[in-house]
């Protein structure tokens, strides 16, 4: 049923934006389809609530529905307090309570990607009733078509009078991930209907480095992507100078074995077996596995202890993390330390309480996470934030802290671009430093070439760079790496 309100609310924004945002807002406010792509950091949620009131304001729909993860619910409350005179109503797994926000007069609901899967069948009808906008929020979570999610997602967007897509990384990790993203605004108008035969041409494969006409091949068609998506994307970098935010100073910091732990590592990686101690019990672990051998050697460069109980030692990495964090604590300032893995940012935990530690990830409920985040904003004896990327890589302003350390990295962009850039935001006074600790010799080196080259490629698709810079910078050389280091043939690769 629609909705008519006796008395509309204010629908004025309570603060300005920057001029780069308004003009955001009026390039897309009259579509019915559009992505803003602005870089981490630099406001994406004022643009997309100012979007909204501009729509409550023409009256163009009676409600907006923003979609969410649901670490980040709370969030869009405190924004939308900030920023407007109206009170949203949360979509929850609690499909009794979730009735009576159906059948409010709410003009925004918050829900997040799983409860919008859950009640699809109630999302369906509403959507029948009322004229609703969507907003995804770090839409990257429906970058895979095959996933269930996915494909709610897809086949409900057609019900939506106006869809907005936001991310900073519209590229999480490889150039295929834009599409199914810009599929739930167009329906395959601008980057086809068929997702394979997208993804072909546009896999950062690892047999690029040897295969000329598929290098080509690639490189031109992931240039083409921004010209064909252009008309209803906005997007701005840091780079365009739109703010003026201090220097971010990128640090390699090259660290050593420690003895027993290379003799772990080389176990591994040239015997494809290693015997490693669970719960005190000698185990033979015979993964042939590629994606999980090399998340093992990850493992093993950063901290042995996370395969092998046994290990009692002070891994390589351990001594030039506290180098760091000396010469920050003696400057007065504050730090996080990002690590891939949960049993890494206990242990680091327990290592770092001289410091004034706090840690997060997603074991922890998310209401301890929300009020460990305040203490480390708010309370000075709080100094060392040690969080993994899945639980607070996204949405968060950090600018109390000026230094991130990646004890370890993943395979994933999206984890590294969104984990440092916490700290370099528009509220950020001071000069920001980012530090990569990587184990000599090791799988470290490969991430590193790996991410780089994700970056590029990201940067092309998004239309950051030009595909002269791109192929003046651009290696391929992961390929041949991952080659040696597993001891494998070409075509036991692994393309993803």
């Amino acid at each position: 049923m629609k909705i008519f309100l006796k008395q509309e609310p204010n629908y004025l924004p309570k603060y300005s934006s920057f001029s780069y945002q308004e003009e955001a807002v009026k390039a897309i406010q009259d579509l019915e389809y559009a992505a803003i792509f602005h870089e981490q950091g630099l406001g994406k949620t004022k643009i997309a609530i100012d979007l909204i009131l501009y729509w409550f304001e023409k009256k163009e729909v009676d409600t907006v529905l923003i979609v969410a993860k649901k670490s980040l619910i709370n969030n869009w409350i405190n924004e939308l307090g900030v920023h407007t005179h109206i009170k949203p109503r949360v979509l929850t797994q609690n499909k009794k309570a979730n009735y009576y926000v159906f059948n409010s007069p709410a003009k925004i609901m918050l829900i997040n990607y799983e409860v919008m899967k859950s009640e699809n069948t109630r999302m369906e009808l509403f959507l029948k009733t009322r004229d609703v906008a969507v907003i995804l929020d770090e839409s990257t979570k429906i970058k895979n078509p095959e996933s269930d999610l996915t494909q709610e997602y897809l086949r409900l967007s057609k019900f939506f009078k106006k869809r907005i897509i936001m991310t900073g990384t519209p590229v999480a990790n490889r150039p295929y991930d834009i599409w199914s993203q810009i599929w739930f605004l167009d329906q395959g108008k601008s980057l086809g209907n068929d997702f394979n035969n997208f993804k072909k041409d546009f896999d950062l494969a690892n047999t690029l480095y040897k295969d000329t006409d598929l290098r080509e091949n690639f490189e031109s068609q992931i240039s083409l992507i921004e010209d064909k998506i252009s008309k209803f994307t906005v997007r701005e970098t840091k780079a365009s100078g739109v703010l003026d935010l201090p220097e971010k100073i990128i640090k390699i910091i090259k660290t050593k074995w420690e003895i027993h732990q290379r003799e772990l590592y080389n176990q591994i990686k040239d015997e494809e077996k290693a015997f490693v101690i669970k719960n005190g019990i000698p185990t033979e672990d015979d993964s042939k596995i590629i994606v999980k051998r090399l998340l093992r050697l990850v493992q093993v460069a950063s901290n042995p202890k996370l395969v092998d109980d046994s290990y009692k030692q002070s891994p390589g990495k351990l001594n030039s993390l506290i180098t760091i964090l000396d010469d920050i604590k003696r400057n007065d300032e504050k730090c996080i330390i990002w690590t891939s893995f949960t049993a890494n940012a206990d242990w680091l935990k327990t290592k770092l309480v001289e410091y004034g530690t706090c840690k997060v990830h997603g074991k922890i409920p998310i209401d301890i996470r929300n009020r460990t985040i305040n203490n480390f904003l708010t309370d000075k004896k709080y100094r060392v934030l040690i969080a993994t990327p899945g639980a607070a890589k996204e949405g968060l302003t950090l600018t109390v802290a000026n230094h991130v350390i990646f004890y370890d990295r993943s395979f994933s962009l999206d984890d590294y671009l969104q984990a440092q850039d916490r700290i370099h935001r528009y509220s950020q006074k001071r000069k920001c430093y980012v530090y990569n600790l990587i184990m000599e010799d090791s799988i470290d080196e490969l991430l590193e070439i790996m991410l780089s080259s994700k970056h590029l490629a990201a940067q092309l698709t998004q239309g950051d760079i030009s595909l002269d810079f791109y192929k003046s910078k651009i290696s391929y050389k992961y390929g041949e790496i991952i080659k040696e280091i597993l001891g494998i043939k070409e075509d036991d690769y692994d393309r993803g």
